[in-house]
Order: structure tokens, then sequence, then C-alpha cells
């Protein structure tokens, strides 16, 4: 007698079939390079002190940029109304002001065109039941955290527009590394479903100590990078390893010890400097751990990451903060944060 199929498992079967992980991988390695585009185009942003050259919030109208002289003159008028051009930029011309308003620009676009590049071909998988089982509520989840990225993007700018001359140097850190998160979020996800197309029955790769340990320590120094960003903090020495002659350099406390940590440039840039040898072994041990679990291209990949972002953290202070060496610091910032979830996601199948 053949076997035929209960009615209850027609649907299933035919959506293991319908499932494209391929194609759902391909997308999101997508996702994932305009996000590095974005991650650069924000350094670049940062550096030329452009973020705050726009002064609303306008997700849908503000994708149009100004088309003509009123236009430009009244975008003009509302930046001249800012802290930074009273106390910074007076006298500022229309074409520079021009020169950094399109920077903030392409960055909030940019901000745009990921979310439809992420919300568009997602309504598509999941209209057309392509995606594989228990994977949709993660794609939803990244949709939502992009939306939200947008709005802490807003969050910190509203920071440098009243009282400040610049944006609040934790806000810029939240915004930075929730991008970074959703990168090394993206990236995993895209090896899930690699591995899916590859091996349909093979289990889910999980997070392993190594990983979490070695997450949490490179965390840890992109924050104080974010905050050496927003501190200017690379600016107080172009020394090396000495600072203006000091192994540590003399730090404010007198507003307390943890204040001075977060909040003196000294101290963050005094931070962000040595502990980045402490990522540097945390992602040594995570690349040997990619490497036991069989993935030889993960481990290569993290050590060539570390080892350039090392030597370019410290040509960019040796440089006074070269523009090409800062930008190209956090592009491979974030190159090291998606091999990084390559070699904890590559630890994690063999923990699987």
């Amino acid at each position: 007698m053949s076997h035929i199929a209960s009615p209850s498992a027609l649907p299933a079967a035919s959506a293991r079939i319908a499932a494209r992980p391929a194609a759902i991988a391909t997308w999101l390695w997508t996702v994932a390079l305009l996000i590095v585009l974005m991650v650069a185009v924000g350094g670049i942003t940062r550096l030329t002190e452009s973020g705050l050259s726009i002064t609303e919030w306008k997700p849908v109208s503000g994708a149009v940029p100004p088309l003509n002289d009123a236009a430009w003159a009244s975008e003009f008028a509302k930046y001249q109304a800012t802290p930074e051009y009273r106390e910074i930029n007076a006298g500022m011309s229309l074409a520079d002001f021009k020169f950094i308003y399109f920077w903030e620009y392409i960055h909030r676009l940019l901000g745009r065109l990921i979310g439809l590049a992420f919300a568009l071909p997602l309504l598509w998988f999941a209209v057309r039941r392509q995606i594989p089982g228990g994977y949709a509520p993660r794609l939803v989840l990244l949709l939502i955290a992009g939306g939200m990225q947008g709005v802490v993007g807003w969050w910190m700018v509203t920071s440098g527009l009243a009282e400040r001359t610049d944006v609040s140097h934790f806000r810029l850190a939240v915004h930075l590394n929730m991008a970074l998160v959703i990168l090394a979020a993206v990236v995993w996800t895209a090896l899930d479903m690699r591995r899916l197309a590859r091996a349909p029955a093979a289990p889910a790769a999980r997070l392993t100590k190594v990983a979490v340990v070695t997450g949490g320590v490179l965390l840890f120094q992109l924050v104080f990078g974010a905050f050496v960003a927003g501190m200017n903090a690379g600016l107080v020495t172009s020394e090396w390893p000495l600072m203006n002659g000091r192994l540590v350099p003399q730090v404010d406390t007198s507003g307390g010890v943890l204040s001075a940590l977060v909040n003196d440039p000294w101290a963050i840039h005094f931070i962000h400097r040595w502990w980045a040898l402490v990522a540097l072994v945390a992602l040594v041990v995570l690349a040997r751990a990619a490497k036991g679990a069989g993935n030889r291209p993960a481990s290569i990949a993290i050590h060539s990451a570390v080892g350039i972002q090392v030597l370019l953290g410290i040509a960019t202070v040796m440089s006074g903060v070269n523009f090409h060496a800062a930008v190209t610091h956090q592009v491979v910032g974030a190159l090291l944060v998606a091999s990084a979830a390559w070699g904890a996601h590559a630890a994690g199948r063999r923990a699987a």
C-alpha cells in the first residue's frame, strides 16, 4: 500500500519546498554591505562636522533635498539658528553649508535605502512563503531594529541642536553600536540561511561562551571608540605609545572617577587605546575557536581585520586624526564586527 501524506502534512511539506534560504542569504549579504557603507558615510559625516546641518527629521519628505535657491536659503537659516553655527561656524558661506548638508543628506538617504532594501524583499519572501520556518520573527525584529535606528539617530541629533555645539557622545555611542549590532545579527542570519541552503536538516548555530565574552569585550571597545569620536579625544595627542610624554595621562577627576572615565577626553583615549589589546586577545581566541570548528577562512578574516584595525588606530593617532585613516579605521571596525560574527557562528555550529 503506497504512503499517502495526511492533509495536515502537505502545507508543511510545500512550505519546506518553497523556502529559499539561498536567495534570502544573498539579500541579507547585500543589506550587510549597505550597512557597512552607512557606517563609512557616518564616519565621514562625523569627521566633516556635518551631522547637525539638517535640523529637522522628515522621514518621507526629507528624501527630497533643496531644489532651488529659496529652499537652500531656508535650510541655511535653520542651521544658522543652531549653537554650532553661532559658536563655531559663524560666517560660513552657503557653499560651505551645502558641503556639510550633502554628507548628512547622503547619510539619511542611505538609511532610507537600507530600510527599503530590507522591508520590500522581506515582504516579497513572506507573501510567497519562502522564509524558512522559525526565521520570520527574527527578520521582523531586524526590520523593527532598523526602524528604531532611525529614531535613535534623530534622538542623537537633537542633543546638539539646542544647547550644545555637538551631539552627545553617549547618544553617538548608542547610534553607532546599534548599527554594528544589527550588522552582526544580519551576518549571523545570512550564515544561517546559507547553511540551510546546503544542509536543510542541520541544527541552528548557537552562541558559545567564547563568543559571548568576545562580543562583550569588543562592544566595550566599540563604545569607547564612539566616545573618542564624539569627544574628539583622538586629538589630545599624536604620540604612541606615550601620551604627550606620559604612559598614563593626567585625568580630571574633580567630578568623580566614574565621570572622568566616560567624560574626560584623556581618559577615554587612554581606555580605548589599551583596551584594544584585550580585544585583540579575545578575538584571537575566537579565531582559534572558529578554526577548531573547521572554518579557517573565518579565522583568517578575524586575524586580518583585527591586525589591520590596530595598525589603523595607531596611524590615526600618530597622523593627528588624518581624514582617510580615520574613515578607514571606522570601516574596518565594521568589517571586524562582521568577521567576529562569522567566527562566532562557526564556533556555534560545532557547539550545536
